[in-house]
């Protein structure tokens, strides 16, 4: 058991099974989440090593703001190399171990190692007192549901709970990280993206359990300003059009109509059974089922979240959200959204992406393995991959593993990661940042929903969405929120007690990315790798299938040069795009 006063990282070694707490470097003050990831790992992970070996490390970390009064603010980010992607990772989540972590005054946790003997689970204790490694060997193989009910059992109701399925133990780079919501139930919030799930599971680490008891809330340097401030952005966001009130699965009909709901392996960009896949049928089941829309973390104001009840009035999942109705429903050709629920559900418990697994399966349906819309087959593959037979462990490895086992050609990754829901076709500045991002195919590092964009508009675009959201991802803030920069930095400078000027929040952000593009290039990632797959480039989606992914490398590599900072970046553009 270690313990330290003020600000502190927990060093966790799983080759030598030693827990030590240190002080929060004072230069990183600013740095919380995904920068504070990029930080660490460029100053101290081999970007040339094996992201499934000793030498690669995970690194936990809130945003600056979690465990605060702001609003929506509790995010924390998993951070590593991919073993997907073979480079740099973020990915975050909400829930409520973020919170607890800040409140406790744990920055960040870094591990590092692999046990001796890799049949081992351990399990990490984080109290106020300090960190405590603990044998888990009974929580071998258990699937995050069943494992939450007896971590639940073990530990204290204020505790939170970090943790990964059989899919994270068994190193399936499709993995997940669970972390659990603010009733400190259902391990349904994920960190899905890049594998980090396999990442904690080759470190023989089981579960994370946060308990801060009764700690209070981190409190601003200018407590009265920061306060006001946090209402502020609060009442700001309840007066305004409280755009994902219904979840994100309310973009259904939207995307439809942009062609951006790709259909059988984007070989079509609509579905022909949009209706009965609209988030609009899940809200009309909550007043004859008891489902509602709530708040994973604590003081969120946007309650995205959607508690979803099968039709005996039980819980089924929670977090139904529009990637997985695309990816694992009109990818799938599958025409209701209950069957995408009990995909989702399986999701949560074997503890997978559904982005990553939604299209691995859309991959095995394109090449003959499996009829299109078949709901019950699906189903049953999903479960392979906890079971471990061959298929499962392709379909668990993603898209392109799917893909090399059946020899199949159209398989939409870039940098080996599966192309989220909204298509770079209709969308070609969201191609960019597809193509340019550190992260790979991932709509949160800067998606831009605007079809009408010019081509000479495209890279600044990605650009400035993929700066605003790793400022984002840095600061705690939820996306969901839509904070622009002027919002983060004076949320940050007075919680810190300091003037923060515009340019400073946004060198911190363009400093993220910098990490994060250089972690890459040591890794081996070149300009080769900035782009999408041929499938997107020569098969389009649309009227006549005329749009097509048609921007030049040269534009792509445009998007990782500077441009001016403009006043528009803080009065425009929001996080999310």
């Amino acid at each position: 058991m270690a313990g330290a006063e003020g600000d502190r990282l927990i060093r966790v070694d799983m080759s030598k099974q030693t827990v030590s707490i240190e002080p929060f470097p004072e230069e990183w003050k600013r740095l919380g989440g995904r920068a504070l990831s990029a930080k660490i790992l460029i100053s101290e992970c081999d970007p040339a090593c094996d992201p499934l070996g000793p030498d690669n490390l995970l690194v936990m970390a809130p945003g600056v703001l979690a465990g605060t009064a702001a609003p929506t603010s509790g995010r924390i980010s998993f951070g590593g190399k991919s073993p997907l992607t073979g480079g740099i990772k973020e990915t975050n989540s909400g829930g409520n171990p973020g919170q607890h972590l800040m409140k406790l005054g744990y920055r960040a946790v870094i591990v590092t190692g692999k046990p001796a003997d890799p049949g081992k689970r351990y399990g990490l204790e984080v109290t106020a007192k300090g960190a405590e490694l603990v044998e888990a060997d009974d929580t071998k193989g258990m699937w995050n549901y069943a494992l939450c009910e007896k971590l639940k059992e073990r530990y204290p109701k204020t505790a939170s709970f970090i943790s990964i399925g059989p899919a994270g133990e068994a190193q399936l780079t499709g993995a997940s990280i669970a972390t659990t919501d603010q009733d400190h139930r259902y391990p349904n919030r994920h960190a899905g993206r890049g594998g980090m799930g396999a990442v904690m599971g080759s470190k023989g680490l089981k579960y994370v359990a946060v308990n801060p008891g009764k700690t209070r809330m981190r409190q601003a340097a200018d407590a009265r300003g920061f306060t006001a401030f946090s209402k502020k952005v609060a009442q700001a966001y309840l007066d305004g059009p409280k755009m994902f009130q219904g979840g994100t699965s309310s973009f259904v009909g939207i995307a439809n109509s942009l062609n951006c709901f790709p259909h059988k392996n984007r070989t079509e960009g609509q579905s022909p059974d949009v209706e009965g896949l609209e988030g609009q049928r899940i809200i009309e089941s909550f007043p004859k089922r008891g489902g509602r829309m709530h708040n994973c973390l604590t003081g969120c104001v946007v309650k995205c979240s959607n508690i979803v009840h099968d039709a005996d009035g039980n819980y089924k999942t929670s977090g139904l959200e529009f990637e997985t109705l695309t990816l694992f429903g009109s990818n799938l050709a599958l025409k209701s959204w209950e069957d995408v629920a009990d995909l989702d559900r399986l999701c949560d418990d074997i503890g997978l992406d559904t982005i990553e697994t939604g299209a691995a399966v859309g991959v095995l349906m394109d090449s003959g393995g499996l009829e299109w819309g078949d709901a019950e087959g699906a189903k049953r593959v999903v479960r392979e991959i906890a079971e471990g037979t061959e298929l499962g462990k392709a379909l668990g490895n993603g898209a392109v593993a799917t893909g090399k086992l059946r020899g199949h050609h159209r398989v939409p990754v870039v940098k080996g990661q599966a192309v989220p829901a909204w298509d770079p076709r209709p969308l070609k500045a969201t191609g960019v940042t597809y193509a340019s991002s550190p992260m790979g195919a991932d709509h949160t590092a800067g998606l831009i929903i605007n079809p009408g964009l010019q081509p000479e508009d495209f890279a600044r675009a990605s650009q400035e969405s993929q700066l605003v959201n790793a400022v984002c991802d840095s600061s705690g803030f939820c996306q969901f929120l839509q904070p622009n920069l002027d919002t983060i930095r004076q949320a940050l400078g007075l919680f810190l007690g300091e003037e923060i000027s515009r340019q400073t929040i946004a060198d911190l952000g363009w400093q993220c990315l910098e990490d994060e593009w250089e972690f890459n290039r040591r890794a081996g990632l070149d300009v080769a790798d900035d782009d999408l797959p041929a499938c997107l480039r020569e098969e389009g989606v649309g009227p006549d299938h005329a749009l097509k992914f048609d921007v030049s490398t040269d534009v792509i590599a445009q998007a990782k040069v500077r441009f001016p900072l403009r006043d528009e970046l803080f009065m425009e553009v929001r996080a999310g795009g």
